[in-house]
């Protein structure tokens, strides 16, 4: 495990790592992910389980020229998620909202449809959200997921993040209002269990 950043440090975003597990490899999203990243950007399920309310197919100039744009950015982190058995681009991660009052990140993750259940957006969250408090010295990271996204609560929760409250009503989706589920993990339970709270007792209110 690397040492922890001082919290006087500025989380240095320009850098974008490459981070490996068993079954993914984080690395910096390029243009040439787009075609791979498409299908998740063009599902209409993706779109639900996200609130996303864009209308029509996206411009595709414009998302080749927002992924050709983040290997520039200092105030936050797009990685891709490949699959380590096939090479194969499957998702992205991102550490966004950057609050340096607070030295705290939102985190967010999205996956191509077909690839969900498998372990890699847990195992993609863990190394992500290790690197935002190993080297980038956060002190907080936090998400909100809607309520209809029972699958991707029970992840998070198996990488540490803790429900903090709900927003009611946060999201009117087809004529129903759902709720969302404020969570985080901080610091210090990182640097307690490491990603795995059921090896410390540490579970999810």
């Amino acid at each position: 495990m690397v040492d922890h950043v001082g919290a006087a440090s500025r989380p240095d975003f320009r850098t974008k790592p490459s981070l490996r597990g068993e079954q993914v490899l984080l690395r910096p999203v390029t243009v040439d992910d787009v075609p791979a990243l498409m299908p998740m950007l063009l599902d209409a399920e993706v779109s639900r389980l996200t609130g996303n309310h864009s209308d029509g197919v996206p411009d595709e100039s414009k998302i080749l020229t927002w992924y050709g744009s983040r290997r520039a950015q200092d105030d936050r982190l797009d990685l891709a998620v490949v699959e380590v058995a096939t090479g194969s681009v499957v998702g992205e991660v991102v550490l966004n909202e950057w609050d340096p009052g607070n030295e705290s990140c939102n985190f967010r993750i999205c996956l191509v449809p077909g690839t969900y259940g498998s372990g890699l957006g847990t195992e993609a969250a863990r190394l992500v959200v290790g690197y935002g408090f190993e080297r980038l010295g956060l002190h907080r990271i936090s998400l909100e997921v809607y309520a209809f996204n029972a699958r991707a609560r029970r992840a998070y929760e198996k990488v540490g993040f803790v429900a903090e409250g709900v927003l009611r009503d946060a999201l009117l989706w087809e004529g129903d209002r759902v709720d969302a589920t404020v969570m985080s993990i901080l610091a210090p339970e990182w640097f307690e269990h490491g990603g795995h709270p059921e090896t410390t007792g540490h579970t999810s209110a």
